[in-house]
């Protein structure tokens, strides 16, 4: 069966274990209705982002600019720049945006400097998926944990943001250290 099928099952199988009488299930279910609208909303606003920026060539146009602008002398280091800079790219970029649309063409440029672009790859996780999807408000899975926990999105990212940031840098020393990433 297809997965939001088999989503729908076992949610109502689980509801239905966990709270037998339909009052509890109601009381659940619109306990986390207010997460289930913003992040619904935020799916639907990324995606008609994304598609807007993908169907008009916007997307393909900043790629290629950020690629323009890369100097010579940096083509060689662009893993390490992409490390870096996916922190904050990812407060602007959807992940979605942000792996189809800009990193190919990165990717395609590191591989024009003789870079491997399995290296782009790996650098941009160090410093997208510590840092970037945690305090990114472009990521709904976010905004639902931090609904669940009760603490407010700008307090989050001001705890977690150091600890995130000393993580991706530690990761980017590792990964240049055992040639995961050129420098």
């Amino acid at each position: 069966l297809p997965i939001p099928i088999l989503f729908a099952i076992a949610f109502a199988i689980a509801l239905f274990v966990n709270f037998p009488h339909p009052k509890e299930q109601q009381e659940r279910i619109l306990s986390h209705a207010n997460s289930f609208v913003m992040v619904s909303t935020l799916v639907f606003a990324a995606g008609i982002f994304t598609g807007v920026f993908t169907e008009t060539k916007m997307m393909d146009a900043m790629a290629n600019t950020i690629v323009s602008l890369t100097p010579e002398w940096l083509g060689s280091h662009l893993p390490l720049v992409v490390a870096i800079t996916s922190l904050p790219l990812s407060f602007v970029f959807s992940p979605d945006a942000y792996y189809f649309g800009i990193l190919p063409v990165i990717s395609h440029t590191a591989a024009n400097f003789g870079v491997d672009p399995v290296e782009i790859g790996r650098a941009a996780l160090l410093g997208h998926s510590t840092t970037g999807f945690p305090l990114s408000p472009l990521v709904p899975a976010t905004f639902i944990l931090i609904g669940l926990v009760e603490v407010d999105f700008g307090e989050h990212q001001k705890f977690l943001f150091k600890w995130a940031f000393g993580t991706t840098i530690v990761m980017t020393i590792t990964a240049i250290l055992t040639n995961a990433i050129s420098f």
